[in-house]
């Protein structure tokens, strides 16, 4: 991969997401159906944990190789994306003693760092300005959340660069061009009304996610015609069936798991696309995936992307974490926006963006 001349590669702490796996939060058994190792230089280095998993915490990474590998590397730049794992800590403090320069990629927003306890923002501050920090040359925030996260921990505002969170926009743009002319022939091979009005929302059906927020939400809704797609799976599936059920909520689709490749057709087919994830949603990726098919976008205030992807009024709404009564009101609403006007928002959050970014990064340090 070479970013307008800035050679780049990859380094991976584990394969255990690429060979196919069971992931635990979908509960079905998951293995990408794009290429996700195509068009740059990598390297996987062997995981020596003694309980190695991406889901067994901090220790669950420890890739004492890379200590080794950065030291044979000439200097450069090195980006290290958050703190969650042991081996984060080691390339963080081992690129810099190598004479890299240090670039540190979280995605805290501050307004769920404030729901914690003052103690536990205490013991943080104690541990990023102590042990964290001072090793980091540059930080890299997503948004405008992430970056007043940094800001309030106490680092200063020449060390921070804008690189966002960003999908593919041109494939889901070129796939959006063929297609979102084409609604009703989409939803009748997918086995949805062609003339309802449909409510889209993917996500994993875990607490994090609220799907059953939604649910609520669309049982008050007064809409004619309305249809609900939950794309996805997850352990409270059984609870969202129940509540279909006991509520006698007609048009409401759980079409299951549904993969990169496929999912662009659900996009492609809906009219307004719903985030109402609850703490622990640190960005939202998908309401990217759904700006970029002209849809417009209710997300919950508490997201990470909701300051910064969301015009009110304009490509969509935002509402508070857990009404379901005003969940309901800006869906409504949403279905007069032109969510098209998403167009130009997408832009900055962009592959092509972050590419410019990073040359940035490289040209200052240079």
């Amino acid at each position: 991969m070479n970013l307008q001349g800035l050679p780049t590669a990859c380094w991976y702490c584990s394969d255990e997401t690429l060979k196919g796996h069971k992931d635990r939060q979908f509960n079905v058994d998951v293995k990408w159906d794009v290429p996700v190792l195509e068009g740059y230089a990598y390297r996987f280095f062997k995981n020596y944990s003694w309980k190695p998993s991406l889901y067994n915490g901090f220790f669950g990474l420890f890739n004492p190789a890379m200590i080794t590998a950065l030291f044979r590397e000439p200097k450069s730049v090195v980006v290290v994306h958050g703190w969650a794992y042991f081996t984060n800590i080691l390339v963080l403090i081992f690129a810099r003693l190598a004479g890299h320069t240090v670039c540190l990629r979280g995605e805290n927003p501050l307004n769920q760092e404030r729901l914690k306890s003052k103690r536990n923002n205490r013991v943080k501050k104690l541990w990023f300005r102590s042990f964290i920090f001072p090793f980091v040359h540059k930080f890299l925030f997503i948004g405008l959340q992430n970056k007043a996260f940094y800001l309030y921990y106490g680092v200063k505002e020449e060390s921070l660069f804008f690189v966002p969170y960003a999908v593919d926009n041109q494939r889901f743009q070129q796939f959006a061009r063929e297609w979102t002319l084409k609604k009703k022939e989409l939803r009748m091979k997918l086995g949805f009304p062609p003339e309802a009005q449909i409510i889209l929302f993917t996500a994993k059906f875990i607490q994090k996610k609220r799907p059953l927020d939604l649910l609520k939400a669309y049982a008050s809704l007064q809409l004619e015609n309305k249809c609900l797609v939950m794309v996805g799976d997850g352990e409270l599936r059984s609870q969202m069936e129940q509540f279909i059920t006991q509520n006698g909520l007609a048009g409401v689709y759980l079409p299951g798991f549904i993969n990169q490749r496929e999912i662009m057709a659900y996009y492609a087919m809906a009219d307004v696309f719903v985030l109402c994830s609850g703490e622990g949603e640190t960005w939202g990726l998908s309401v990217n995936e759904a700006m970029n098919f002209g849809l417009p976008v209710v997300v919950s205030d508490i997201a990470g992307c909701s300051n910064d992807l969301v015009e009110v009024g304009k490509n969509g709404f935002v509402f508070k974490t857990g009404d379901a009564e005003e969940l309901s009101a800006k869906i409504k609403e949403a279905f007069q926006l032109d969510g098209h006007q998403s167009d130009e928002i997408i832009q900055k959050y962009s592959f092509e963006f972050i590419r410019q970014s990073l040359r940035r990064i490289s040209n200052d340090i240079d």
